[in-house]
C-alpha cells in the first residue's frame, strides 16, 4: 500500500473516531436539559445522570474484551469498522424513541456495546501498515478524533438541545454515522487480514491477548487514563452551568478548550515517541499524569472562573500528551497477529472499570448536596496519581518489543527491543 493510501485510511478512522466521541459526549449535555431529564424522570437524580454514561461504557468494555478476537480472527479491519458504525447509526436513530429511562439505559449499553471493538480495529490497522518505530504519529493522528469529537461535540450537542430540541441531536448523530463513517470506511480503509489458515482461534487468540508482557501496569494506566476522561467529560457542563454559572455560550468554549488543548498536546506526544528510545516511551505518563493531578486540584480549589477555565485548559494539555502512547506500547509489547486483541483486553476492561467513575462522582456531587463538584475533580485526581505511579514503573522495569514487530509480518529486529529486568 502506498504512503497516501496508509494515510488516507488513518484519516478516516480519526473521523470515525471523531463521530464516536460525538456520540459519547450527547448524554453529558442532554442532562443539562429539563426536557430530556424530565421525559425519562430523572432531573435532579445524579446518580441516574451519571448512570447513562456508565452502562455505555460498561456496554463497550464488555465488547471490546470479547468481541475484539472475533472481529481479528474473523471480520478484520474493514469489515469489523463497518459492521460496528452501522450498528452505531441503528442505536442513534432509536435513542430518541425510548419509552422511558429503562429503555434508553438498555440503548445506551447496546450503542457501547457496538462502539466497543473501535480502538481495537484501528490500533490493529496501525500495526498492519506501519512499522513500530514510525507508529507514534499515525496512533497520535488517529487518537485526535477524541480531542476533536468531544471538544466539537459539547458545543455542536449544546447548540442542536438548546436550538431545537434534544430529538435533534440523536437524529443528526444517527446521520453522521450513516451519511460519512461509512462511505470513508468503504473508500479508504484497507485491512491486510490474516489468511484463514493461519487465523488462530478464539480462545487461543484471547490468551495470548493476555499473555502480553506489562499488561497489569498497561491496564491500569488505561483505566485511569479513561476514568480522567470519561469522569471529566460527563460531569463537565454541569459543573460549568450549574456549579459556575456560565452562560450557555461561555460553557460550550470552555469545555471545549481542554479538548481542543489535548488535540495539539496529544500530536505532540506521538511526534516525541517516535524520538524516544524504548526505554523511554512511558515518559509521557509521568510527566502528564502529574500536570493534569495539579491542575485539577487547583480547579477544585478556585474561586475564580479565569483560574477554573485556565486549569482546566491545562489539564487537557497535560492529559492529551499520554493518549498515544497506550497503543504504542501495546504495539511494541504484543505480537503482531495479537494486537488487536491485546489491545481489545487493556482498553475493554479500562473502560468496564473506568465505566463507574460518572457514577462515582455522581455519588461524590449529591452526598454534597447535588452542587459539590469538588469531592467529584478529587477523584479525577486521584486517578492520574494511578498512572504516575503506573508510569514510573514502566521507566523502571521495561520491557522487550514483541518479536513480530515488521509490518510484513517478518521477525523485527533485536535491537529495537527494550532490555528486559527479570
Amino acid at each position: 500500500m502506498s504512503p497516501r493510501a496508509r494515510w488516507a485510511g488513518v484519516l478516516s478512522l480519526l473521523v470515525i473516531v471523531l463521530i464516536s466521541y460525538v456520540d459519547r459526549v450527547n448524554v453529558s449535555v442532554l442532562i443539562t436539559d429539563e426536557a430530556f431529564t424530565d421525559h425519562f424522570g430523572i432531573t435532579g437524580d445524579r446518580v441516574a445522570q451519571g448512570a447513562l454514561s456508565t452502562v455505555f461504557l460498561v456496554g463497550y468494555g464488555l465488547a471490546a474484551f470479547f468481541l475484539t478476537p472475533l472481529y481479528e480472527t474473523r471480520l478484520g479491519v474493514r469489515r469489523g469498522l463497518f459492521v460496528s458504525v452501522a450498528l452505531w447509526s441503528v442505536m442513534t436513530l432509536l435513542s430518541p424513541y425510548a419509552l422511558g429511562a429503562l429503555t434508553l439505559t438498555v440503548l445506551r449499553a447496546l450503542l457501547g456495546g457496538a462502539e466497543g471493538p473501535l480502538f481495537s480495529l484501528k490500533t490493529m490497522y496501525v500495526r498492519e501498515h506501519f512499522a513500530p518505530h514510525e507508529a507514534g504519529r499515525p496512533n497520535a493522528v488517529s487518537s485526535m478524533g477524541v480531542s476533536l469529537g468531544t471538544a466539537a461535540g459539547l458545543p455542536l450537542i449544546t447548540y442542536l438541545v438548546y436550538h431545537f430540541d434534544w430529538h435533534t441531536s440523536f437524529l443528526a448523530l444517527a446521520a453522521l454515522n450513516a451519511v460519512i463513517g461509512l462511505p470513508l470506511i468503504a473508500l479508504f480503509v484497507r485491512g491486510r487480514g490474516v489468511a484463514a489458515a493461519h487465523r488462530p482461534g478464539f480462545g487461543a487468540t484471547l490468551k495470548g491477548a493476555l499473555a502480553m508482557p506489562r499488561l497489569a501496569p498497561v491496564l491500569l494506566i488505561e483505566i485511569a487514563t479513561l476514568a480522567y476522561l470519561w469522569g471529566s467529560s460527563a460531569w463537565l457542563p454541569s459543573f460549568l452551568l450549574q456549579e459556575r454559572h456560565f452562560s450557555l455560550g461561555a460553557m460550550g468554549l470552555v469545555s471545549s478548550l481542554p479538548f481542543l488543548m489535548s488535540l495539539v498536546s496529544g500530536f505532540l506526544g506521538g511526534l516525541l515517541l517516535d524520538r524516544l528510545p524504548v526505554r523511554l516511551l512511558a515518559l509521557p505518563f509521568v510527566v502528564g499524569s502529574a500536570g493534569t493531578a495539579v491542575c485539577v486540584l487547583v480547579v477544585a480549589a478556585a474561586h475564580s472562573d479565569v483560574v477554573v477555565a485556565t486549569g482546566l485548559v491545562l489539564a487537557g494539555g497535560f492529559w492529551g500528551l499520554q493518549g498515544p502512547a497506550i497503543p504504542t506500547l501495546v504495539q511494541h509489547c504484543a505480537p503482531a497477529r495479537l494486537v488487536g486483541s491485546a489491545y481489545g483486553v487493556v482498553n475493554g476492561v479500562g473502560n468496564l472499570v473506568s465505566a463507574f467513575m460518572p457514577t462515582l462522582m455522581g455519588v461524590a456531587i449529591a452526598a454534597s448536596g447535588g452542587h459539590g463538584f469538588g469531592t467529584g475533580f478529587a477523584l479525577l485526581a486521584g486517578a492520574q496519581a494511578i498512572t504516575l505511579v503506573c508510569g514510573a514503573r514502566l521507566l523502571l522495569r521495561p520491557v522487550r518489543s514483541a518479536p513480530e514487530s515488521s509490518v510484513d509480518g517478518s521477525r523485527g529486529e533485536r535491537g529495537q527491543g527494550i532490555p528486559v529486568r527479570s
